[in-house]
């Protein structure tokens, strides 16, 4: 990044929309966050508000441009990072008639069972890139037709809560490639919609917004967001992608082999391929993040809400002498969990609270501990969880390796890579050297740099080199890689066996949980 010059990121995350701008040498000049909830009024329901997002991007935006204090000239580009899979419907006159339905509302079960089992699901997915499962918007269009046809009749787009910000800043719907490619609707060789998948969701091209490459540019902001914003109406707003593809931009996992893991409050591992790439067994996703440029990978649900789910459920006398000491909650959690052997004196725990996308994709998929007896304490449950998260997601490392074979490098990211145990964990779990890249920002400056190559700013991607250092590395402990390695089969084995017994389970919990 150039001297005197200043660039924008803003990521449109689940929890929150973030603004970072970075000034030389990709140095942080300012950030600032906005957070908005998610309503999940029943245990299949997970929407938000746009507009409550559209006010977030706001004000993150006109924030973090006061903070830095950059003369308006200085601003080269904002460049945009969202989280995939939503879906909003909107009537004739580009209003809502839903919520935005995101990637974790499971109401489309039936039907994402419907398209894989019956309707040439895996031909849909080998050129789509997105596995069957209701966090598709295909599944959510077609269960939409069939269940909620006074919405369905009414709808004249359906589009993604990054879509529907543009649209408000420039009033045209435009996609990009990377969203189009997360939505089993995109046909990643042809690069425009796959008509197959249209005839199922029972919509035309005229439906969805018009695919455009990640690093399109828009110009010529409302005057009024201009002055609301604290912004140039001339400058370059790039499209972007979406935010699992640009965090492996951001963190420089972009070269064959190295493959970047992130836990935030879900998760996923991913690496960087030439072309698109399929999995044979359907277990893994290929999103787009440039023409040449494709990330290969598998999601988890359940990453960070796990351990969160630990402290507001399980330690609320660790939460209480955390507050005392005036220091985080999971420090004092992680600190006890410390304490325990590796393997947790042979305490499981499959951390499937929200279902399960890879590597079971299997929304009915619930948490369980296996393996509990009168030796066991809590510190050995909060370990169990920890391991769980890092089992789960080196089963997914598992499925990614038959597609594209041993990982070289391994670049740990997310709120998770600030913990020691957790960081050495995964090393010794993967059995492989761990490092976290210097940026916590990656998504936002994987946007940026994606931004400076679409302007013709920089010939490649080469300049991450420069922008991403490391702040830690870690070695397996062959101990402890011993005891991993023992337990991983059961841990697999477990979820297998379970899987009749996980429709059932939610069969009833549908029943009877109110």
């Amino acid at each position: 990044m150039f001297k005197d010059s200043f660039y924008l990121g803003v990521d449109i995350g689940t929890t929150s929309t973030k603004a970072v701008l970075f000034g030389e040498a990709g140095k942080v000049i300012s950030m600032h966050h906005v957070e908005y909830p998610l309503y999940s009024p029943a245990p299949a329901i997970a929407e938000q508000d746009p507009d409550e997002i559209l006010s977030a991007a706001k004000e993150a935006i006109k924030t973090t441009l006061k903070k830095g204090n950059v003369e308006l000239e200085k601003l080269k580009l904002v460049s945009f990072s969202a989280a995939m899979h939503s879906i909003i419907a909107l009537d004739d006159k580009n209003k809502p008639l839903t919520k935005c339905i995101t990637w974790a509302d499971s109401r489309s079960a039936e039907w994402a069972d419907k398209i894989k089992n019956e309707l040439n699901g895996m031909e849909i997915y080998k050129r789509t890139g997105t596995p069957i499962h209701p966090m598709s918007p295909l599944a959510k269009i077609a269960w939409l037709r069939a269940d909620h046809p006074e919405i369905f009749t009414k709808t004249a787009k359906f589009i993604g809560i990054k879509e529907y910000i543009f649209h408000y800043f420039f009033g045209e719907f435009i996609v990009d490639y990377s969203i189009a490619s997360a939505t089993g609707l995109f046909n990643l060789e042809q690069l425009d919609w796959d008509k197959e998948a249209l005839e199922i969701a029972g919509i035309t091209p005229d439906h969805l917004p018009l695919p455009v490459p990640t690093t399109h540019a828009v110009t010529g902001l409302k005057e009024e967001l201009a002055l609301e914003l604290g912004l140039s109406q001339e400058v370059p707003f790039i499209v972007g992608a979406n935010d699992g593809v640009l965090s492996n931009l951001g963190v420089n996992a972009i070269d064959p082999g190295v493959v970047a893991v992130t836990i935030g409050t879900s998760g996923a591992i991913r690496t960087v391929t030439d072309k698109p790439v399929t999995d044979p067994k359907g277990r893994t996703f290929c999103y787009c993040l440039t023409e040449n440029h494709w990330v290969v990978g598998g999601p988890v649900n359940n990453g960070g809400m796990t351990f969160r789910w630990v402290r507001d459920e399980l330690a609320s006398s660790e939460v209480e002498t955390a507050k005392r000491l005036g220091i985080d909650p999971y420090e004092v959690l992680t600190k006890i969990a410390s304490r325990v052997l590796p393997g947790a004196d042979g305490l499981l725990f499959h951390p499937y609270l929200a279902g399960e996308r890879a590597p079971l994709w299997n929304s009915n998929a619930r948490g369980s501990f296996f393996g509990l007896g009168l030796h066991h304490k809590k510190e050995h449950m909060v370990r169990a969880v920890l391991e769980g998260v890092i089992l789960n997601l080196y089963t997914v490392m598992l499925a990614l390796q038959e597609v594209i074979g041993e990982p070289k490098q391994i670049q740990a990211t997310g709120g998770f890579a600030r913990s020691e145990l957790w960081r050495q964990m995964m090393a010794d779990i993967f059995n492989q050297e761990v490092t976290v890249p210097e940026s916590f920002e990656s998504s936002c400056l994987g946007a940026v740099v994606l931004g400076m190559y679409g302007l013709g700013e920089i010939e490649d991607f080469s300049i991450m080199k420069e922008l991403v250092g490391s702040t830690h590395a870690h070695k397996p402990i062959k101990e402890n890689v011993v005891i991993y390695e023992d337990l991983t089969p059961i841990f697999i084995r477990i979820s297998r066996l379970l899987n009749n017994e996980y429709e059932y389970i939610a069969d009833f919990q549908r029943k009877w949980v109110k």
